[in-house]
């Protein structure tokens, strides 16, 4: 046996010992957060709405669907996040840096609070307290479903002066089959084409903002009902082809957000049907709703 031929050959023999190896190694165990259910997972349905909560990334909203149909993805980050000069993003399920520190979690179904959630829960409404420090901020997130719209609230503190290159709140990482967005004074399509692949949409501030899913017929209109001045908010959606079109609240991009800041921002998230030609004036109408309301 020649010397070439004995090399292919160890070769092929090294590569089989590795994988032979590799598949009798263990898989990674998945992230578990410090609070919570020994639970991967926890599905909320209250009417028409469904919440996805997943432990690996810190019980924060994992999917949410509309009559059965996912409006969002599950393969993203939902929540708040911010993102340092010095390290990068923490929180939520950014966990390649730091995870951030719950420090308590508290489930309420039909206003009675669950002392052990079960994976799978019903009721007429739903309520998740969570509280987090994130370096030097202390960060309520509460998620509600009732009258089958979504709200969300996030507070954040701190007692010092902190520089951020950037805060998200309130990220959605709507499905890639979304096909539109809307605004009071905007509107267009989210398409796959390469020439808009990774393009920022809206990018200013607007009160509300909707988006249009054609496979389910179905769309989503999100609206600010409460905002600080101070962090100069916009709207933003991240055209990601096959993977979501994603909204982020931006706020205190590149600034500092002051010593003893205390800051709340409110958002509610319904839902409606109809057809491609006549959803945004749905949708309009539904965004005036959630403001009189």
């Amino acid at each position: 046996m020649n010397r070439h031929l004995m090399s292919i050959l160890k070769q092929k023999w090294m590569m089989v010992a590795f994988v032979v190896l590799a598949g009798a190694l263990p898989a990674k165990e998945p992230f578990k957060p410090n609070l919570g259910p020994d639970l991967p997972t926890i599905t909320v349905t209250c009417g028409d709405v469904t919440l996805l909560l997943r432990q690996a990334t810190q019980w924060t909203a994992g999917r949410i669907d509309y009559r059965g149909h996912a409006m969002t993805t599950e393969r993203s980050a939902y929540g708040t996040v911010f993102s340092f000069p010095d390290v990068g993003f923490i929180g939520t399920a950014h966990l390649e840096n730091e995870p951030e520190k719950l420090q308590s979690l508290a489930f309420f179904l039909d206003d009675k609070k669950v002392e052990t959630p079960a994976a799978e829960m019903k009721g007429s409404s739903f309520r998740l307290e969570r509280k987090s420090r994130i370096r030097a901020f202390d960060l309520t997130n509460i998620i509600e479903i009732k009258d089958n719209q979504l709200h969300e609230t996030t507070t954040v503190h701190t007692d010092e002066a902190v520089p951020l290159k950037l805060v998200y709140h309130f990220m959605h990482a709507w499905t890639p089959s979304v096909s539109a967005f809307l605004t009071a004074d905007d509107a267009g399509p989210l398409l796959d084409d390469a020439e808009v692949a990774r393009k920022f949409y809206i990018n200013k501030r607007v009160d509300w903002m909707a988006v249009y899913e054609p496979k389910s017929g179905q769309f989503g209109v999100s609206r600010l009902l409460e905002a600080p001045e101070l962090g100069e908010h916009i709207s933003t959606i991240w055209n990601v082809p096959d993977t979501y079109r994603k909204f982020y609240l931006k706020c205190f991009n590149n600034a500092t957000v002051p010593a003893g800041f205390n800051g709340t921002w409110r958002m509610v998230t319904a839902f409606g049907n109809d057809t491609p030609g006549s959803w945004e004036n749905s949708a309009r109408k539904l965004a005036q709703d959630l403001v009189e309301r």
